[in-house]
C-alpha cells in the first residue's frame, strides 16, 4: 500500500474492490481551544480491520464516539454504509447503532447482571426473539469467546480478560456489521492481551464481512488483527498503511512509536 507522511496527501483508500462501510471526510473536533481532530479522512472497507494509533490526547477515542454518534463533529462528515449520520433523525441514528457493536475499554458490563444476562440484555431490548432463542444465542456467543462455563457468574467474579470476552460477546449480540473497539487489551497482562488479540483476529476471519475500527496503543496486538494502521498526531493523520509500511518510515515520531510500542505517557486527556 502506498502511504505518505504528509497529512495533506493522505492515502485513505481501503483495499480495491471493496465498498467502504465507514467513510470519514475532513472530520474536525475541538474542545475549547484544543483541536483534537483537525481534518482527517479515513475509509474502512467491508470486512477490513483498521487500527487507529496515537499518543494520549490524539483523538483516538473521540473518533469512536463520533462514529457512534455519542459526540458531534464540529465539521466534516461521517457516512455509515453511505448514510451521513450527522443528517439523521434520532430514530434513524438508533437504527444505525443497532448494527454497530462497541467493546468499551473496561468492558462496561452491568454489575447487577450475570455473564449470560449481560449478553442477553441487548437482545431483550432490541429484538422480538422468544426468550429461549435469546438465551440460546447468548450461550452460543459466550461459547465463541470461551466463556460458556461462566454463564451464572457476576462480573465481579471474573478477571479483566474474561470481562473483555463477555463484552465482546455482548457487542456481537445484534449481529453488527461494524465493530468498534476502544483499547481492547488495555490493563491486561501480556499473555491475556495476546489471547484477546487472537480472539479478535479469529472472529474477524469468521465474520468476513464485518468491518472493525480498533483504537489501541498496543503494537504487539495491532500486528495480530490489523489490516491497516492509521497513526494520528496533532489532530491529523501522520501516516497509514500496513505494519511494514510504517516500519519503513524514517519519521522520528513513527520510529519512536513503533519502538516503544505505546504512547509512553498518560496525560489523563481524552484520547
Amino acid at each position: 500500500m502506498v502511504f505518505t507522511e504528509k497529512p495533506a496527501e493522505q492515502n485513505t483508500n481501503p483495499p480495491a474492490g471493496k465498498a467502504p462501510a465507514v467513510t470519514v471526510k475532513d472530520l474536525r473536533k475541538s474542545f475549547g481551544d484544543r483541536k483534537v481532530l483537525d481534518g482527517i479522512d479515513i475509509e474502512v472497507a467491508e470486512g477490513e480491520a483498521v487500527v487507529v494509533l496515537g499518543k494520549s490526547g490524539s483523538g483516538k477515542s473521540v473518533l469512536l464516539k463520533l462514529l457512534v454518534g455519542l459526540q458531534h463533529a464540529d465539521a466534516g462528515a461521517i457516512r455509515i454504509h453511505d448514510k451521513d449520520i450527522g443528517q439523521l433523525r434520532r430514530e434513524e441514528l438508533n437504527e444505525i447503532r443497532k448494527k454497530m457493536g462497541f467493546l468499551f475499554q473496561h468492558a462496561a458490563l452491568y454489575d447487577s447482571l450475570s455473564v449470560e444476562h449481560n449478553v442477553v440484555f441487548p437482545l431483550d431490548r432490541h429484538t422480538k426473539m422468544p426468550e429461549n432463542e435469546r438465551k440460546q444465542k447468548a450461550r452460543e456467543l459466550l461459547k465463541s469467546v470461551g466463556m460458556e462455563q461462566d454463564l451464572e457468574k457476576m462480573p465481579a467474579e471474573i478477571s479483566g480478560g474474561m470481562q473483555k470476552r463477555v463484552g465482546l460477546a455482548r457487542a456481537l449480540a445484534l449481529d453488527p456489521d461494524i465493530l468498534l473497539f476502544d483499547e481492547p487489551t488495555a490493563g491486561l497482562d501480556p499473555i491475556t492481551a495476546t489471547e484477546i488479540a487472537e480472539l479478535i483476529a479469529h472472529l474477524k476471519e469468521r465474520r468476513k464481512t464485518t468491518s472493525s475500527v480498533i483504537v489501541t496503543h498496543d503494537m504487539s496486538s495491532a500486528k495480530i488483527f490489523a489490516d491497516r494502521l492509521v497513526l494520528l498526531r496533532d489532530g491529523k493523520i501522520l501516516i497509514q498503511g500496513k505494519f511494514d509500511d510504517l516500519r519503513r518510515s524514517d519519521d522520528e515520531f513513527v520510529v519512536k512509536f513503533l519502538r516503544d510500542g505505546c504512547d509512553g505517557e498518560n496525560t489523563g486527556k481524552e484520547r
